[in-house]
């Protein structure tokens, strides 16, 4: 007894509302078919994204190993007409496979210098 009122034995809280059991095994069919849909938008996006990953690393690698050919030109003494192009500021030398990685990159720097020359 709590402060003159007489408790009732039995479940607290609301009792719940009587829904027709075909409505409420719909309800939980909708909702599973939106649950599936919802994680097949979010498995494409992830897979997309994984794939653009996938091709930047691909053209990291094909640059590095370009940078490598490079540097092994490099200590043979030889020096590559693409960084040839570069020091002298002729970018229209540069095959078109290396110039747009490195026109895009440099396109600050290249353009500042050939000012100053």
């Amino acid at each position: 007894m709590v402060a003159g009122k007489v408790k009732k034995p039995g479940k607290r809280g609301r009792k719940p509302a009587k829904i027709d059991l075909k409505a409420k095994l719909e309800r939980s069919r909708q909702s599973a078919r939106e649950c599936r849909a919802r994680k097949k938008l979010r498995y494409q996006y992830l897979e997309e994204l994984v794939s653009s990953k996938e091709r930047a690393i691909c053209a990291l690698r094909e640059e590095l190993e370009m940078y490598k050919q490079w540097c092994s030109a490099m200590d043979q003494g030889k020096i590559p007409s693409e960084i040839k192009a570069l020091l002298t500021g002729d970018e229209q030398k540069i095959p078109q496979s290396s110039a747009g990685t490195k026109a895009a990159k440099n396109g600050k720097n290249s353009s500042a210098s050939a000012a100053q020359s």
